[in-house]
């Protein structure tokens, strides 16, 4: 029995470990300037916040097609041995791929099991990585969803917003708001409670923002055993290696840094970071 496992672009997988795991990463959709981009395909990150930064309009993302979503599980279902997909996709409070998706797994049949991960970028990947590992030692359908609940419940998102001229274009905030900020230099980090932006508190300065990190991390994970850390970056590559850097004093474990996809950069900007991580009883 083979269990093939789907995700989407916006899980910040290596190219490495999706290619050693047969992943199928589904591509979402950026629109800006009248052109239409697969992110991944026909447009590199960097790329990518090029035209971000240089375009008047902000770019609109799409979730993939239910075609596109039923069209991908009935290829998987006819490669050989194939008997069953997990499809692990980003929060559904963010997007309407999770939809998509499952709508095209009930015209599929039982043999497709959706997941919504509550989560971005590594968050969700996170659950995509233990997903592979499970189906490569051979664990059932049912072992693999119910270890998914559990990573998903003892994972940590963060996220510093560094302009708030995104969070303005895209309607979250109101533009009088993004101006008075952006004067008082305020930098709004957020959290994702049951997959929803939640604004937690505001910062200055970038010291401010990794003490704050710094602090919630050693919180959450003081009595528990720190399974993996991913940190997510917009242009910020030297702030994100300062964060590592802070954080494998309190914790020294590997951490990922990745830039991460355009979907996640529409909303954000330049210069935004994210801390996650996922942790189980020691």
């Amino acid at each position: 029995m083979t269990i093939k496992i789907v995700t989407d672009s916006t899980s910040d997988l290596t190219e490495d470990f999706v290619q050693t795991f047969g992943i199928e990463v589904v591509p979402l959709s950026i629109s800006v300037n009248g052109q239409t981009y697969l992110d991944g395909i026909d447009i590199t990150k960097k790329e990518f916040v090029t035209l971000l930064t240089s375009s008047e309009e902000l770019p609109k993302s799409s979730q993939p097609s239910v075609g596109y979503f039923e069209e991908t599980y009935r290829r998987l279902l006819n490669e050989p041995e194939t008997t069953h997909i997990i499809s692990i996709h980003l929060t559904e409070g963010m997007s309407g791929t999770f939809n998509s998706a499952r709508t095209a797994a009930e015209m599929v049949g039982e043999s497709v099991t959706v997941i919504n991960s509550q989560f971005i970028s590594h968050a969700l990947g996170f659950q995509v990585m233990e997903a592979a590992k499970m189906a490569n030692e051979g664990h059932s359908v049912e072992e693999i969803v119910t270890r998914l609940k559990e990573v998903r419940e003892h994972t940590s998102l963060y996220l510093m917003v560094d302009t708030l001229e995104y969070l303005a274009k895209g309607g979250r905030i109101g533009r009088g708001k993004a101006l008075l900020g952006s004067i008082l230099k305020i930098k709004p980090i957020a959290s994702l409670a049951d997959g929803v932006y939640t604004p937690v508190t505001k910062v200055r300065t970038h010291q401010q923002m990794i003490e704050y990190f710094k602090k919630q991390f050693i919180e959450e994970t003081s009595s528990f055993k720190v399974k993996a850390i991913g940190i997510a970056h917009i242009e910020a590559e030297s702030l994100a290696n300062k964060l590592k850097d802070t954080l494998q004093k309190v914790k020294n474990i590997p951490v990922t840094i990745t830039e991460t996809s355009p979907i996640i950069s529409t909303h954000t900007g330049p210069g935004a970071i994210a801390l996650m991580y996922y942790k189980e009883q020691g």
